[in-house]
């Protein structure tokens, strides 16, 4: 007679059948339907890119078929090279160069003093005054126009790049926060042991509390060179002159340089160019960003 097998060992498959198709669910209600429901959203917002990168390759008499074709028929390398002669796109990019790298540095100097002041070091009104700071982001920088210009044009500061820079040397408010909320995740033990060695303010923020803050620097350096590479308002007020303007008011410029005559196809060649070091360095630090967006919500 033959001998029954245990209960466990026969449902022990059926058991393990079940785990699977639930891990299986669990799998695709976490990673296959949030990928599924964001593809097309990344896929609208990707197009207008990838319709100016198609037209940058296209030749003129391609640009007038209807309907328009969705790949190049000939891929045209050259519109980049034409592109960047019909107006002085080097000079002009040599010039947001300039601006970005002092932006960047004043923003990597000022913001991390400043924050370092509002999070580790107690003083009377230091909350109110940080709200009051903060309250700023909210102040639309067209309501400021009229008044930041005369203050510059009293200083003889238009038709330079110092009302483009300078203000970076003295803090942003958005980038204070951000800075802010990452120097108080550190452990205030640290400043603490460190004061009580004799250690002063100034020692403890460039040796203890900078050191574990790289990332919010990337951070805040990632933000100011995108805001000054795609500014166009300011260097439109404040650079009158053809020969300091910077790429975002080149491309507006496109048109006239061009007689009014436009090819957009080097029109989109010259816009590519200009996206391009801002995907780079997206791509190059983007973990820094992503970080960036989180670091808020940071107690």
């Amino acid at each position: 007679m033959a001998k029954s097998l245990p209960l466990d060992t026969v449902q022990q498959p059926a058991r393990n059948e079940t785990a699977r198709k639930a891990n299986w669910r669990r799998f695709a209600r976490k990673q296959i339907v949030p990928r599924l429901f964001l593809i097309p959203f990344v896929a609208f917002f990707l197009l207008p890119f990838y319709w100016m990168v198609a037209v940058a390759f296209k030749p003129i008499p391609e640009l007038s078929i209807v309907p328009p074709t969705f790949f190049p028929s000939e891929w045209r390398w050259a519109n980049f090279a034409d592109a960047t002669r019909v107006f002085p796109f080097w000079q002009y990019f040599q010039n947001t160069l300039v601006i970005t790298f002092l932006t960047v540095l004043g923003a990597a100097i000022s913001n991390p003093i400043i924050a370092y002041g509002f999070s580790r070091i107690e003083w009377p009104g230091r909350d109110k005054i940080f709200a009051l700071v903060l309250a700023t982001v909210f102040v639309p920088y067209p309501v400021l126009i009229v008044s930041l210009y005369d203050i510059y044009s009293r200083l003889d500061w238009v038709n330079t790049i110092l009302p483009l820079v300078v203000p970076l040397f003295f803090g942003n408010a958005f980038w204070i926060f951000l800075m802010r909320q990452f120097f108080m995740r550190i452990p205030r033990e640290l400043g603490e042991a460190a004061r009580l060695d004799g250690a002063s303010e100034i020692r403890i923020l460039f040796q203890i509390i900078l050191p574990q803050s790289y990332a919010a620097i990337s951070v805040v350096c990632l933000f100011a060179a995108l805001h000054a590479w795609n500014d166009f308002l300011g260097p439109y007020l404040y650079l009158q002159k053809e020969d300091s303007y910077t790429l975002a008011i080149g491309l507006t410029f496109f048109r006239s340089a061009s007689q009014y005559d436009v090819q957009y196809n080097l029109l989109m060649a010259a816009s590519a160019l200009v996206v391009l070091p801002v995907v780079v360095l997206f791509l190059a630090f983007q973990r820094f960003f992503i970080e960036g967006v989180q670091v808020g919500s940071f107690k």
